[in-house]
């Protein structure tokens, strides 16, 4: 009898570590938001997202090395899927992202990427059949109201002289893309990859893609990083938003699912929200207080596991 406990609890235990994990990534996904935004002012966008992929690559290299074999597999059976897993995850959510930036603050940014979990809902059941509750439509309904309210700054006066923020609506299509990264992340095709060498793969593949647009910046003039501030901005998108935030994010799709690691994207407000205003001093305005409260109740409502008897 004193046995049953421990031997129940193993299950919950094998979920710890990437509980765990799935805890702390929104959190190093929060900081590419502050670091882009403190860093953006001295480095053109393609070259920044360029310089992160190409450094994440380089040093994950050892694991593409030590899964040579199966990454050679994969990327010649399936070289769309690789080469559209960098394009929405490195690119649109890289290149995109800190384009996106110097248009509206961190704070828009992180709110807006927060309905990357509905957006999953929505992918699946289009392109997978996934069955969509009523509760999740309304959940949907209610998140994206959210959206509406930050992207209007509660004006919704706005929407009929058709007044919205350029960057606002650039974070909506990188929210998009980040939940179509998440549905391809899993399934079959990378299934027998250890993940840091599919992360690398991948990271790879954004730097490869990313590369003529870095080089047409550099040969248009466009900031390049000269200073340490820049260096340092980009050391810490390097370590924190890359390399701990994808691999921890990839983990937890692999261990937990893509909509169960997405639901962890409630943490993306009070994480970003937080970050950008006690280290940007962005305001945090009512409309912002609002528009979180919409969001989080809409993600609630849409990804809350059923009740069982």
């Amino acid at each position: 009898m004193p046995l049953a406990p421990a031997i129940a609890g193993r299950p919950s235990f094998k979920r710890f570590i990437p509980l765990t994990v799935m805890l702390l990534t929104p959190l190093f996904f929060s900081s590419n938001l502050i670091f882009g935004r403190y860093t953006i002012p001295e480095v053109a966008p393609f070259t920044l997202a360029f310089l992160r992929w190409a450094a994440a690559a380089v040093l994950l290299l050892p694991f593409l090395w030590m899964a040579r074999a199966r990454v050679r597999s994969y990327v010649t059976t399936y070289p769309v899927h690789w080469l559209t897993l960098g394009f929405l995850g490195m690119g649109i959510c890289g290149a995109g992202v800190y384009y996106a930036l110097q248009f509206t603050t961190a704070t828009n940014g992180t709110l807006i990427y927060t309905t990357s979990p509905l957006m999953v809902i929505i992918l699946e059941r289009l392109f997978f059949g996934r069955p969509t509750s009523p509760r999740e439509i309304a959940g949907i309904l209610v998140g994206f109201l959210g959206v509406a309210i930050i992207v209007l700054k509660g004006d919704l006066e706005s929407l009929a002289r058709f007044t919205f923020n350029l960057g606002d609506l650039m974070f909506i299509a990188a929210a998009l893309s980040w939940a179509g990264y998440s549905v391809l992340l899993k399934g079959p095709r990378t299934a027998g990859l250890p993940v840091q060498a599919l992360f690398a793969t991948i990271a790879l593949s954004g730097a490869v893609l990313l590369a003529p647009f870095a080089l047409w910046e550099f040969l248009a003039g466009a900031r390049m990083p000269v200073t340490w501030t820049a260096w340092g901005g980009i050391a810490g998108i390097v370590v924190f938003s890359s390399l701990l935030a994808f691999s921890g994010y990839q983990y937890g799709v692999a261990r937990l699912g893509a909509s169960t690691a997405s639901a962890f994207m409630y943490l993306l407000p009070p994480y970003g929200v937080g970050l950008a205003v006690l280290v940007l001093g962005e305001p945090f305005e009512p409309h912002h207080a609002v528009g979180i409260l919409t969001v989080l109740s809409g993600l609630v409502l849409a990804t809350a596991p059923k009740r069982r008897p």
